[in-house]
């Protein structure tokens, strides 16, 4: 079996790059992680070690042929990777994906696989949170799909890093009503006790600690 470069060697795409893989693709795919928020908010604040890009189970299977001439390597079980051989059906229990063309000696692009039900999305994380697939994202100015901020945050709520911190920050005030409630709901039903929640609901402004 080929070998995969170190885990934390990366050259990652960039959002313009990732459009041009994905254009013409008709399921549903969005831009994830801290450049999800910086397409949402329209401004840079840190920098970016990787690229994420959340798509949904069902059509995990024409990922292959998205990515031509890739290897796609799967997280199974996390923090193991193998080849992904393009014959077999992504398991329900491997939600990333990791990618680089051959030539590359880093990794350039991370797929997150999350649940559907038909046409609703349900979080991989925990099946309670869920909304209809077509409103869990927006587009940028040069139209890149992204994740909606509120779910981006949600996801990186589950352990802070100071760079979750800073996004945070960032994203916080241009959050509106719907969007504080969902994530403050989002965050009762998982992590009730999160410093966040106070933020969200019109407490005092959210101060890491440290």
């Amino acid at each position: 079996m080929s070998a995969h470069p170190p885990l934390g060697r990366w050259a990652p795409l960039a959002p313009s790059a990732v459009g041009s893989l994905f254009a013409g693709w008709p399921r549903p795919w969005w831009i994830a992680g801290g450049y999800a928020f910086e397409l949402a908010v329209g401004r840079s604040w840190r920098a970016h070690g990787d690229i994420d890009v959340l798509v949904l189970r069902p059509a995990a299977g024409e990922l292959h042929a998205v990515l031509t001439g890739w290897e796609l390597w799967a997280a199974d079980p996390p923090g193991t990777l193998r080849r992904w051989p393009s014959d077999e059906p992504l398991p329900d229990h491997v939600h990333d994906v990791w990618c680089r063309r051959p030539s590359s000696a880093a990794w350039e692009l991370q797929l997150m696989v999350d649940e559907a039900d038909g046409a609703q999305w349900r979080s991989r994380r925990d099946g309670r949170i869920r909304a209809p697939a077509a409103s869990i994202g927006g587009r940028s100015a040069d139209g890149l799909p992204y994740l909606r901020p509120e779910i981006q945050l949600f996801y990186k709520a589950k352990s802070t890093r100071p760079k979750d911190e800073a996004d945070f920050a960032a994203v916080r005030p241009m959050l509106d009503a719907a969007a504080l409630a969902w994530l403050d709901h989002a965050l009762a039903l998982t992590i009730p006790d999160h410093p966040w929640r106070a933020s969200l609901t019109g407490g005092e402004p959210h101060t890491p600690a440290g």
